[in-house]
Order: structure tokens, then sequence, then C-alpha cells
């Protein structure tokens, strides 16, 4: 019997503090899964040593692939991983970010009930990311309420589990390069009544690097949030 392959997906930009750690950290997960599971780090375009740490990490990871890329954000890096696992033939995929805030050993449930639930999410209970993050999230919640009129517990949580069969037609209703596609996504899941479960995970500090995030950036963030959720309320 075939074993479900599984491909973690992982943005990384700016993280030569971190990346070695998290491949470190997370390529456990992929050997115990199996079969063709994978590893696949995006670099976004670092102006660091980032992409160059990936290739050495390379040699010694044999799950591990670094694709390097112009820099694009956030949400369009993770949805160029989503497209990449599906071509592959990805069973399952999961995607998590390259700052150290996440945590391997609370992926066992995810694993365990992946046959239960279109999308399983790790809400991040008790965060140690600084109150301008949670406050980012609260009004994320308010916002996607307004616009969707839909409440989501986290929206945009990076710690979530996914078919990919059932990703596969989800990406198939956002936009290419879209700035916030694991919003989107999860609004699309919760909308259609696909099967969401909220786990609660450990959310840590920064793990190295610079927080890039100020009030400043918050606002000007959630102003071309809604704008561009607005642009696609009718599409999904």
């Amino acid at each position: 019997m075939k074993r479900d392959s599984l491909y973690i997906i992982m943005p990384a930009y700016n993280e030569e503090a971190n990346i070695e750690k998290v491949i470190e950290h997370w390529h456990p997960i992929v050997e115990k899964v199996g079969g063709e599971s994978r590893l696949v780090v995006l670099n976004d375009g670092s102006k660091d040593s980032t992409y160059s740490k990936i290739r050495e990490c390379e040699k010694k990871y044999p799950r591990l692939i670094g694709i390097d890329k112009p820099n694009e954000g956030h949400g369009a890096t993770i949805l160029r991983g989503y497209h990449y696992a599906v071509d592959a033939g990805a069973d399952y995929i999961f995607q998590t970010d390259s700052d150290g805030q996440t945590m391997a050993e609370e992926f066992g449930r995810f694993w365990k009930d992946r046959k239960s639930c279109g999308l399983l999410i790790g809400y991040r209970k008790g965060r140690k990311d600084g109150i301008s993050r949670v406050f980012v999230t609260k009004v994320l919640r308010l916002v996607l309420f307004a616009v969707f009129g839909i409440w989501v517990k986290d929206a945009n949580t990076p710690y979530r589990l996914m078919k990919a069969s059932q990703l596969q037609k989800v990406l198939e209703k956002i936009p290419e390069g879209f700035d916030y596609s694991n919003v989107l996504m999860t609004v699309i899941y919760e909308k259609y009544q696909m099967g969401v479960r909220y786990y609660p995970i450990t959310f840590r500090p920064r793990q190295g690097g610079k927080n890039s995030i100020n009030m400043k950036r918050i606002v000007k963030l959630g102003t071309n949030a809604v704008r561009d959720f607005r642009k696609v309320r009718k599409t999904i």
C-alpha cells in the first residue's frame, strides 16, 4: 500500500540566523512520514546568505529541496510553493514559516487526523511574538467578518495541513501572486464548508533575526488587505 506523501512548504526571506536550525528541526518530519515526502524551502529573494545556507543543508538532508526565486512577498511565495507541491504529486501539503516560531513536535496530531478534515489549522494560543502581531490577527478577524461575513479563528497562522487534491481546487480561486493567500484560503475553506478544524499550538518568539512588522507597516498592510479582499469577494 502506497504511503501518503507530505510536502512541507516553507518560505524564507533574510533568515540566515534561523534557516539551518529550522531545517534541522523540520526535516525529521518528512523522514518519518517517508515515501516521496519532501521539505521545500523557497528563498524569496533574500539579501543575506539564506539561500547559500539552504544549498549547504541540501548536502546533509536528502529530502530537502531549496528553490531560489525573485522577491514576491510571503503570500505569493507560499502560493508558488503550494503549486509546486501539487504539481509534484504530493498527497498532503503542510505550510509553516522559517523563523523558528513553530514546533515540529506538535505536528503528529495533525498528521494523525489528516483524513478527518479538509484544513487542519494550528491556532496561536498564548502567543509570544509581540503585541503588534496579536493586534494584526484581531483586526484581520474583524475585517474578514465585515467583507466576507465569515468568522475565522486564526486566518493567517503559519501552521496548516491540507489534502493536495482539495487544495488544488481551492488554488483555482486564488489570484496568482495574491498577497494574503493563506487568509483567502482559510476563508474559502470556511465559506464552502470544506472542513476546518483548529488545534491550539505553541507560538514562540522569533528565534533569530529581526521582526519586519511595525505599526506603520501594519496600517499599510491593513488598508491593502481590505482593498484586495473586496476585489476578490465576488470571484470566490
